[in-house]
């Protein structure tokens, strides 16, 4: 079978990019996505990302290489495996990193990547319903954004006690100013989940030139005197190989794009031939420079019944089910999460580089279930780390789970912020705004004071936040895989463009910058501007 394009991961940035490029009704487009449908009640409901977490369901389920600045912990890795990829289990936190992430990019030599370039992406995609800055804000595109509102009591105590704590109310976060507190956009839409196979694939399926393979697990990238030519896919147990007569475009992410071009004989010819992989390309940086954010939480018991807690009642959990099954509205509606604020971990950096999501129940750490009290906590994390990792082969089988080894907290800098961020949140918790609630501190806990102490804590409780980055780092040096075009170095035919190719990792999550790439791919592929 042949296509104009076969697209890799039907995932926030493939969902995006299989939808433009089958605007144009004489191209054909292929969509492969190694996992199903998303017909999972729970994928849209955002009351229930907790069951869909702990149930594990839709996702690779990757577990790091043992950390051995956290105690030689394994972490767990969830990574979508599912029609919308992340965007169809994450937390809808709409978020879009700060302009100086792009500016940084373009800084390092890609041409067309400052934040001027690429907002006409962001807003190009973006239904924003808050309202906001028509000159920041799309209000028109596929993907839906609202704003749950400030309504919880101890959501507006954490607003009030930012600003007694010197840091300014923002409205828009992702608007003119990054630094402060402030309301939570979310991707979802009239109470439910708005994922990017949702703004992107589904209103579309019925497109002839749009060919949406799910259960598609690919093996491979065929390549032939020196170009992309297709893909190798197994399909219900049976191997089969699609030809691509203009490209072959990998989504997969900061995990699985690298994988796969590995597995295909793209990356350091040593390593590969020493796993029995023919290379075909020597590209030293792929699975090099790993990013992502690491993250802790701040637990505090309040001594009123205000925390979501109070829907695990029978009585109100039933009314709270009845409210969203009736109105789409209520807990269920929601993620519990309505405030956020970001701050700057010491007064010399220049911008933010930590991220306070107030979450308005108490879970375990790993989010797997509540803790059966009322109470609440600030997800805290450092959004600018300096630690790299990376992505490496675990054997040539495709079926084989890559090597994950962030080396989280490797730069001693990272420690210095993410203590710093632990200090300024219990700071906040701290004021006055949260006397009338504020029970027992219970992780860190009181006896948790000294930086030793801290860093103690953090080295036993950090967690990765799911944001991989990096890995098919987009530039012009050595270590570079893709050039600001997006085109595999060295390779014909074939680009990347999800999270892997951000040179540096935004400041703030991943899964509307993904969307951007993919829409910028678009134009980038059909050789057109953003207009």
């Amino acid at each position: 079978m042949n296509a104009d394009y076969i697209i890799v991961g039907a995932g926030a940035a493939g969902c995006a990019l299989a939808h433009r490029l089958s605007e144009d009704s004489r191209r054909k487009v292929i969509l492969l996505e190694a996992g199903g449908a998303d017909r999972d009640p729970f994928i849209h409901a955002p009351g229930g990302l907790m069951p869909l977490l702990m149930s594990g369901k839709h996702s690779w389920n990757y577990t790091s290489a043992p950390q051995t600045e956290l105690n030689d912990r394994i972490l767990f890795l969830p990574r979508g495996k599912v029609l919308g990829g992340g965007s169809s289990i994450n937390g809808m936190i709409y978020d879009r990193g700060t302009p100086s992430d792009y500016d940084r990019w373009a800084a390092l030599g890609n041409s067309g990547w400052s934040y001027a370039d690429v907002l006409p992406y962001f807003k190009r995609a973006e239904n924003y319903e808050p309202g906001g800055d028509a000159l920041l804000h799309g209000h028109s595109g596929p993907v839906r954004i609202s704003r749950p509102g400030v309504h919880n009591p101890l959501a507006k105590a954490f607003l009030q006690a930012c600003e007694q704590a010197g840091y300014p109310y923002n409205d828009d976060t992702n608007g003119a100013a990054r630094e402060g507190a402030g309301p939570v956009d979310m991707f979802v839409s009239a109470g439910r989940r708005w994922s990017a196979a949702t703004a992107y694939i589904k209103p579309f399926r019925s497109r002839s030139n749009l060919d949406v393979r799910l259960g598609a697990h690919v093996l491979k990238i065929l390549v032939e005197n020196g170009r992309a030519v297709g893909v190798r896919v197994r399909e219900k147990g049976q191997d089969l190989d699609l030809r691509a007569d203009g490209e072959v475009i990998l989504c997969g992410g900061g995990i699985n794009s690298p994988q796969l071009l590995m597995l295909s004989g793209i990356g350091d010819a040593s390593t590969l031939s020493q796993l029995g992989i023919n290379p075909v390309s020597n590209l030293p940086g792929v699975g090099q420079n790993l990013q992502d954010h690491l993250s802790l939480y701040v637990k505090q018991a309040v001594t009123q019944s205000v925390s979501h807690y109070q829907y695990v009642s029978p009585l109100k959990g039933a009314l709270a089910l009845g409210q969203y099954l009736v109105l789409r509205k209520g807990p269920l509606a929601s993620t519990g999460m309505e405030a956020v604020a970001y701050i700057r971990s010491q007064p010399n950096v220049t911008e933010p580089d930590i991220k306070l999501s107030l979450v308005l129940a108490l879970m375990n750490d790993e989010l797997t279930g509540l803790m059966p009290r009322h109470g609440f906590m600030a997800h805290v994390c450092v959004v600018r780390p300096h630690s790299r990792g990376q992505v490496t082969l675990a054997s040539p089988d495709p079926q084989a789970a890559p090597v994950v080894d962030h080396r989280y907290l490797s730069d001693a800098r990272d420690m210095v912020d993410f203590r710093n961020g632990i200090k300024m949140c219990r700071r906040i918790f701290g004021q006055a705004a949260f006397d009338p609630y504020r029970g027992d501190e219970l992780s860190p806990g009181p006896s948790v004071q000294t930086d030793n102490e801290i860093d103690a804590f953090i080295r036993a409780n950090a967690n990765a936040d799911y944001h991989t980055a990096g890995t098919c780092k987009m530039g012009s040096d050595d270590d570079s895989v893709v050039d600001a075009r997006l085109r595999v170095r060295g390779i014909g035919g074939l680009r990347v463009a999800d999270t892997s190719v951000m040179p540096t990792l935004v400041g703030g999550n991943t899964n509307m910058p993904a969307i951007m790439i993919g829409e910028k791919a678009a134009d980038l592929i059909r050789e057109r501007s953003h207009a």
